[in-house]
């Protein structure tokens, strides 16, 4: 089979591997379709010479890209029950793999194993971005009928990142929310914030992405390029500012934004991966009673219960991809990627 390398400096190959073959408690998916995550940006542009890839370290070997994979089980090894796969089955997958037996491993937050390196499918372990993926039958994650494998794989990582958020700070239809970024993570909290039933204020640099969040719902835009965000957020909510804020852009100035932006009392959430944010503690923090939130993707379950909530209210998550691609597109499909100003891509497999 072929599947998609990055080297780093924006460079990838479509490289050929070994077809998978299951070992003791493992299944192979034959992938229909896995998408492009901004993470995967990390990669894609990392050193050549090595260097640190969303906190792991770049793989010594040629590793396959993407971890958000969908499709169907294609094989079955040894040790794996017909409750946790059968042939034929349509699977999300949660792409981590820890020790299995802590605390954080039983309870679905595999990513958060503090007793061994954790595998991250697609980054330091084999990912998506091929015909097929070899995996612990433990990481499957059913996908309900009613869901195509495109919505699968955005649920995967990035629409399931959104929905993580918006679950640990408790959003509701009371709140109004402003959403710092909309690609594709930001517009995922924009549509699920809205489905929800909150009032949603988005912030985005790009117009596109504006008029996308116009679509998906939002019931207030604004650009910090032109507006004081943090002004247009309290003109917006009476002076007071919004019950809660999501930073997904990882930058700093949307991170501080987001701080100043949220009403006293309530609370900020940051989503997006690394830089840093000063944060000026009395003010900003101390004297609001503000509450700051770290989310980190989702656990198995929570990744379950989001793909029940996107059947059972039909969110369109089929419309966050504005791009689908085969595999020997992947130089391009990575280039247009990489300006950050499109819609979510997705390569059918």
């Amino acid at each position: 089979m072929r599947g998609v390398v990055f080297h780093g400096e924006r460079e990838l190959e479509l490289m050929n591997f070994t077809d998978p073959t299951p070992g003791e408690g493992e299944v192979v998916i034959e992938m229909k379709a896995s998408g492009m995550c901004g993470s995967d940006l990390h990669q894609y542009r990392r050193p050549k010479s090595g260097g640190s890839t969303g906190g792991l370290a770049a793989p010594a070997e040629p590793t396959i890209a993407g971890h958000e994979p969908c499709g169907i089980v294609a094989a079955i090894g040894p040790g794996v029950s017909k409750a946790q796969a059968q042939i034929g089955q349509r699977v999300m997958v949660h792409h981590y793999a820890g020790c299995t037996v802590c605390n954080h491993c039983k309870s679905g937050w595999s990513q958060l194993c503090q007793e061994q390196p954790v595998l991250v499918y697609g980054n330091n372990a084999h990912g998506g971005h091929a015909q097929y993926l070899k995996i612990p039958a433990f990481t499957l994650v059913p996908l309900l009928d009613e869901l195509s494998f495109t919505t699968g794989a955005a649920i995967s990582c990035g629409t399931g990142t959104a929905w993580g958020a918006l679950r640990r700070i408790r959003l509701s239809g009371n709140d109004t929310i402003a959403i710092f970024g909309q690609g594709p993570v930001g517009l995922s909290a924009t549509q699920l914030a809205k489905a929800m039933g909150a009032r949603v204020i988005a912030l985005d640099v790009s117009e596109e992405r504006l008029n996308r969040a116009t679509e998906f719902g939002a019931d207030e835009v604004v650009n910090p390029r032109s507006n004081d965000p943090v002004g247009a957020i309290k003109d917006l909510t009476h002076g007071y500012g919004a019950e809660f804020t999501l930073d997904t852009s990882s930058q700093p100035e949307g991170r501080i934004a987001a701080v100043r932006g949220t009403k006293v009392w309530g609370t900020t959430c940051f989503v997006g991966e690394r830089n840093k944010v000063e944060i000026d503690v009395s003010p900003d923090m101390l004297r609001k009673q503000l509450t700051i939130v770290a989310s980190w993707t989702f656990s198995q379950m929570g990744q379950a219960e989001c793909a029940q909530f996107v059947a059972d209210r039909n969110v369109d998550v089929e419309a966050l991809f504005t791009h689908r691609w085969q595999l020997d597109q992947a130089e391009e499909a990575y280039k247009l990627f990489d300006t950050q100003t499109t819609g979510k891509g997705v390569f059918l497999i």
